[in-house]
């Protein structure tokens, strides 16, 4: 079983060694998102928070809507700090969605509305998961994502698979035999770096695979039947407020402090606040938690508090820290993004491996055949 299972982790590495470099590279970078973000458009990204209070959402709102009318509000980031918020819009008439940002404390718009690929965080966000091929009229929509999944898919097989065949990895884990051959120093570091990496990649394999897939799901089995409708105006009631809404929202679920709202953009969608509580969980995400209200009325419908959900909704909850790495704050940052680029090692260690066993292989066949070439001639 040894032997097919290196077979099988060696194979799978060199088809799948090109894009795991790139998803290896891109996540690495955007482990740090938020810091490049801030470092690159620090007047973009940052809002001066020159009163104690941010101003009502729906004046936000108000001048939002005179500044932009050909814009319908579908989503917004919220912030109670120095970041700036986020505003997500989708043009009237398409399915374009576009983002800008606001300092929520004099509402100034810090940035006109681009594509949400725009920025070069943005790009490598779609690039990491998707290649840049969903977008592409050759292809059918979801081929980006259907292949991330295939990929995060690979690299799971390959971490078991290593764990498997260098299941004895404790006799010698931390010897490096230096003085040895080339090959026999790099097969040492390739498996002390697959033994020390495989648990993280593994995690980071599972949760970037679900995170395709839901996407998947969401736009090939529950849009399997229709399309996106194309957005003329506002979904909800303009008789409603936003900010009362949000201060409702605060009392709904205990510690609740909202972070994202959707506002109703295709079929039966409601007003959503999603936000975060004071838990003991640090891998609670800041989004865990909904509490959603009806688009036309205004009326409550409905809480999600993840402390009080299945294991299986916290465990998947959980997903975006162990993806992103951010659960203890810079430490673990570091450590997910050296861990995040150890494929690339690994890649290069182990293509070298394969290569010369590649070339001994063959040597041996030469000389086996030369030797049954020169018996036949003296027989």
């Amino acid at each position: 079983m040894r032997k097919t299972l290196f077979k099988i982790h060696s194979w799978l590495a060199l088809a799948a060694m090109l894009p795991l470099l790139l998803i290896s590279i891109t996540g690495a970078i955007l482990v740090f998102k938020s810091e490049i973000d801030g470092w690159l458009m620090p007047q973009k990204h940052f809002a001066v928070a020159n009163t104690e209070q941010r101003l009502s959402l729906d004046t936000l709102t108000e001048r939002i809507e005179q500044r932009y009318p050909e814009h319908v509000i579908a989503a917004w980031e919220v912030f109670d700090n120095d970041t700036a918020d986020r505003v997500y819009t989708i043009k009237k008439g398409t399915e374009d969605w576009y983002k800008f940002h606001v300092n929520q404390y004099t509402g100034e718009t810090l940035s006109e509305p681009v594509s949400t690929t725009h920025y070069i965080t943005d790009f490598l966000v779609e690039l990491h998961y998707t290649f840049m091929l969903n977008d592409l009229d050759s292809l059918p929509g979801q081929t980006g994502t259907v292949l991330g999944f295939f990929f995060a898919l690979f690299l799971l097989v390959l971490g078991v698979t290593g764990l498997v065949i260098y299941r004895k990895f404790w006799r010698r884990l931390f010897t490096l035999r230096w003085r040895a051959t080339l090959q026999i120093v790099l097969s040492d570091i390739h498996k002390m770096t697959g033994v020390f990496g495989s648990p993280i990649l593994i995690i980071l394999a599972i949760t970037g695979g679900y995170f395709n897939y839901a996407v998947w799901y969401h736009e090939v089995i529950e849009h399997a039947d229709e399309e996106h409708p194309v957005v003329m105006d506002k979904q909800h009631s303009a008789n409603l407020s936003l900010q009362s809404l949000m201060d409702d929202s605060r009392t709904q679920i205990d510690s609740f402090k909202p972070t994202f709202i959707t506002l109703p953009h295709e079929g039966d969608d409601h007003i959503t606040f999603w936000g975060e509580v004071d838990s003991s969980n640090p891998l609670f995400s800041e989004y865990g938690n909904m509490v959603t209200y009806n688009r036309d009325t205004g009326a409550h419908m409905s809480n999600w508090d993840i402390r009080e959900v299945a294991f299986g909704w916290q465990l998947i909850d959980s997903f975006r820290k162990l993806h992103f790495g951010y659960f203890a704050g810079l430490v673990s940052k570091i450590i997910w993004a050296v861990i995040g680029l150890s494929p690339v090692w690994l890649a290069g260690t182990g293509f070298y491996l394969w290569y010369v066993r590649s070339r001994r292989k063959k040597a041996s066949k030469r000389n086996r055949r030369a030797q049954t070439q020169h018996k036949r001639a003296y027989s």
